[in-house]
């Protein structure tokens, strides 16, 4: 485990507070948890974007073949 010296704004200080009083939760386990869900968050934003930019190539080059056919099915009709 690490030690961390955390600074946070009052409302959001507060806000924590009662919710753990409800959940009665420590502190450091409802910051670990959150931090490890916008852990979560963050890796699946980034891999959407890696799978969007792996998407436009795929098509990109599936236009390309398209067209490769397209030109093969006129050349053979031409004949």
């Amino acid at each position: 485990m690490k030690t961390l010296s955390l600074k946070l704004d009052e409302n959001i200080f507060e806000e924590t507070e009662e919710i753990l009083k409800e959940k009665n939760i420590a502190r450091n386990r409802y910051i670990n948890q959150a931090i490890e869900f916008y852990n979560r968050f963050q890796k699946r934003k980034k891999m959407s974007a890696e799978f969007a930019k792996a998407s436009k190539l795929v098509a990109d080059s599936s236009m390309e073949i398209i067209s490769e056919f397209d030109a093969l099915i006129e050349e053979d009709e031409a004949i």
